[in-house]
């Protein structure tokens, strides 16, 4: 049997605006929506639980099949319905486009059905949660709206639906295009198929014209472009805070315990995010979350936490929900108790993100002095840290290590902190910054095992990490020397796996062993592939990757062996994979970019 006949995966497609996300499954379903932010309470969360997560759904009464796809280049969502009686479409979208010289990003989800063939009967349920489905709100019908009250904010559905028919779920003829307008804040004031054509036609353009503005490889440029729209789409942008997924709880593998909640910012991606944005051009996203990181690291205390929220505020602990969960998978968790952790990595993380500013001149940054007082303040952290244990990049909750990655970013920031003091002319800053990099060398040169030619997870410990393949992607090694060979070679005999995929590790960790790969160290090893010269087997290895995004192209945080999808979706981290190794691989075969 092949992987596509028996793999599970997330039937979902995504739409949102930089304010919220909603998730709409291919029978026009929204089964998780979050407002008025990625870490609110639902308002629909039948995702998590299909009793008490409410419902918002666009049905025929007959029998029916689908086909869900984007609009081209676009984050607006089609779902085609097929029934004996005719065909319908239901468009899903979240107006942005930009007016009066700010981007109009409402916290309204657009829903258009409009008949293609036939007249085929159509059933409209509207009923939002809150509170993680502890409140069902009072209802109160208007004129050509419901709302939904005790919901902690305006809660309103404007159509031109008769209320009754919504009210009840009851079926009723399409025979004209209808139209949905679910609000949370002001309600629309304005006619509504109007409005909302509008707003189709210049939330289309907005996203056709982002697209255009990409700089992008001549190979694999769809799934790019795709991986490209999902990032945005997580970025929150009254900050310009990058959430890792919007979703919570949905498990690494089936009834494994590992349901972590990832709506929040997590530093470490900080590097290969703004990479990912800086290699397809788009520095307006670049540079707000560079704001944001900034304005966290000037007013935080020494200890730097892995993990914020949005806001840059502290991400609450972990508390527990009475809901069935994803397929019955438990706990059903909220917050994220790695805020509490140390994983000192995130200095070095930050501090190559801020090199850019300083070499990249179409970086037109001003405020060099500010900046520089960061970068002193994250090599003092470094190097106040340095022998402390961590909880490494994994996040291990019953183990505290001295980690290869955690050192390989010390080394890499204080080389960044190192031109950046040089294109300053700061000597002080120079000097500390070669200190610290000749420091963090032997620290990884610690974890080197002579007898297997290769770095293991930590100093002492006999475990491989796929983490350190970034030994040779971050040029810590030669990618073209004999000890990045061998040591790429032992990573490989450990833990790489079939059809591309590549594990985290290998080992028990504080929930037992691993039984799903991690889809973002796949990504890394193709990109690493890339940098030794292995091209076309990191074209093969990407290939083979593609695979494992469900129909809209959009990728999870972890794969099974079997090729199904798991973990919280979509992975941000994935799709910044994929773009960064696109981007190598594309450099190796010396391949035009689009700009």
């Amino acid at each position: 049997m092949t992987i596509e006949k028996r793999r599970h995966y997330y039937r979902l497609g995504i739409v949102g605006n930089c304010s919220y996300i909603a998730y709409i499954d291919d029978e026009a379903s929204v089964r998780w929506l979050c407002m008025p932010r990625f870490d609110s309470s639902f308002l629909f969360g039948s995702l998590l639980d299909p009793h008490k997560g409410g419902q918002f759904s666009i049905r025929s009464p007959e029998a029916f099949s689908t086909r869900q796809y984007y609009a081209e280049n676009t984050n607006i969502l089609h779902t085609d319905f097929e029934t004996r009686d005719g065909r319908f479409r239901v468009t899903d979208f979240a107006p942005r486009f930009y007016q009066y010289d700010r981007y109009f990003r409402p916290l309204m989800l657009v829903r258009k059905i409009e008949p293609i063939r036939g007249q085929p009967r159509v059933a409209v349920t509207c009923t939002p949660v809150g509170d993680y489905g502890r409140i069902q709100p009072e209802i109160v019908v208007g004129s050509n709206h419901l709302r939904y009250l005790n919901l902690g904010g305006h809660v309103r559905l404007t159509t031109d639906i008769p209320l009754s028919y919504v009210a009840d779920a009851k079926p009723f003829i399409l025979n004209e295009p209808r139209y949905l307008l679910f609000s949370y804040g002001p309600p629309l004031e304005a006619p509504l198929a109007a409005t909302v054509e509008e707003f189709l036609d210049k939330t289309r353009q907005y996203w056709l014209q982002w697209v255009k503005t990409m700089s992008i490889a001549s190979i694999f440029q769809e799934p790019t472009i795709r991986s490209a729209l999902v990032l945005k789409l997580h970025q929150y942008e009254d900050t310009g805070g990058i959430i890792a997924a919007g979703t919570t709880s949905l498990p690494e593998s089936p009834q494994s315990g590992r349901t972590w909640d990832y709506r929040y910012c997590w530093l470490r991606d900080t590097y290969y995010v703004l990479k990912a944005f800086n290699d397809v051009g788009h520095f307006e996203e670049l540079e707000k979350y560079f704001n944001y990181v900034q304005n966290l690291m000037l007013r935080e205390t020494p200890a730097i936490c892995p993990v914020y929220t949005v806001t840059g505020d502290q991400v609450p602990l972990e508390q527990q929900l009475p809901l069935a969960g994803y397929l019955g998978n438990q706990p059903v968790r909220v917050g994220n108790d790695a805020v509490a952790q140390r994983q000192h990595d995130v200095y070095g993380q930050v501090l190559i993100s801020l090199l850019p500013l300083y070499i990249d001149k179409r970086l037109h940054y001003h405020d060099t002095h500010r900046t520089l007082e960061l970068v002193r303040g994250l090599l003092d952290r470094i190097d106040t840290a340095f022998e402390e244990p961590d909880a490494g990049i994994w996040e291990f909750r019953g183990r505290l290590q001295h980690h290869c990655h955690t050192y390989l970013f010390h080394w890499a920031g204080s080389r960044a902190a190192f031109k950046i003091a040089e294109s300053l002319g700061d000597t002080v800053l120079r000097d500390k910054a070669a200190h610290l990099i000749e420091r963090s060398a032997g620290k990884v040169e610690a974890c080197f095992d002579p007898a297997r030619e290769v770095y293991t997870q930590a100093v002492g410990v006999e475990h491989l990490d796929a983490s350190d393949l970034q030994l040779i992607s971050l040029r810590y090694l030669d990618p073209a020397s004999e000890r990045a060979r061998r040591h790429l070679a032992a990573l490989e005999g450990q833990l790489k796996a079939d059809h591309g995929l590549f594990y985290r590790y290998v080992h028990e960790d504080d929930f037992g062993k691993p039984q799903s790969s991690f889809l973002a160290t796949a990504f890394w090893y193709v990109e690493t592939l890339a940098c030794v010269g292995r091209v076309s087997e990191a074209v093969d290895a990407l290939e083979h990757l593609l695979r494992y995004s469900n129909h809209l192209g959009l990728f999870s945080e972890d794969v099974t062996l079997d090729g199904s999808q798991w973990g919280n979706f979509p992975q941000t981290y994935s799709h910044v994979g994929l773009m960064n190794a696109v981007y190598q691989i594309a450099r190796k075969l010396d391949q035009p970019i689009f700009l």
